[in-house]
């Protein structure tokens, strides 16, 4: 059995043992995120970490940021998972929707130190930056989805515009805790859900229709009220 996967920004097939393979070697990556700067990682020192031969790993890898740019775009895969899950009990506010994901993803993140060094830290490569602002752009989207699944709004693309801002204020505000303190302390997380709420209260009424349980949500890319 195959499975497709973004290689080098090509789409490849693996084997399941090749996907494992790939996946070892991710988590060798963050391994060695964690313990030191990535200046300081070679392919050489994926390999050994993951125990596989360095030729092996150049199948997957031909730099060592193209391994940063995996394992970042593992991370926003797991993150999106997260924001598309239900929220239980069912949120009552839009309030509680910024309140529960942004708790939901500091946790996460303090939960992932490589995760942080990539998305929160100082000298990620343009690449590994491009990867982070795409996986927020769909994170927007997200966030936007949720927002339609819960309350009585319509989706557009204002809407998505306003989640990206309020998702740029949350990265700010956790990238200053990071540099201070090197995880995102619960004051700063208090800060960030501050500020991207009071940013999409310019925008959205206080209160928002709830939808009943099972009801339809607008489908993406359709305007105005339901």
């Amino acid at each position: 059995m195959e499975q497709k996967v973004e290689i080098d920004g090509k789409s490849r097939k693996l084997r399941k043992r090749g996907v494992k393979r790939l996946e070892t070697l991710l988590d060798a990556t963050a391994y060695l995120l964690e313990q030191r700067q990535d200046e300081n990682i070679s392919l050489a020192d994926i390999a050994a970490r993951a125990d596989i031969p360095l030729a092996s790993v150049y199948h997957f890898f031909p730099n060592r940021n193209a391994a940063f740019v995996m394992l970042a775009e593992r991370y926003h895969r797991q993150i999106a998972d997260q924001v598309t899950a239900p929220i239980v009990p069912r949120p009552q506010s839009w309030q509680e929707v910024v309140t529960y994901r942004q708790r939901r993803g500091s946790a996460y993140l303090n939960a992932n130190p490589a995760a942080q060094r990539l998305f929160l830290g100082a000298g990620v490569s343009v690449e590994v930056r491009n990867t982070d602002l795409n996986g927020n752009a769909s994170l927007a989207r997200f966030y936007a989805d949720l927002f339609c699944r819960y309350f009585e709004i319509g989706q557009s693309a204002a809407l998505e515009d306003m989640m990206a801002n309020s998702i740029a204020l949350m990265d700010g505000i956790w990238a200053l805790s990071y540099s201070r303190h090197g995880r995102i302390t619960d004051a700063f997380l208090t800060e960030s859900t501050r500020a991207s709420i009071a940013y999409l209260r310019c925008y959205l009424p206080e209160h928002l229709k709830p939808r009943h349980e099972g009801g339809d949500a607008p489908q993406p890319g359709s305007d105005g009220q339901s």
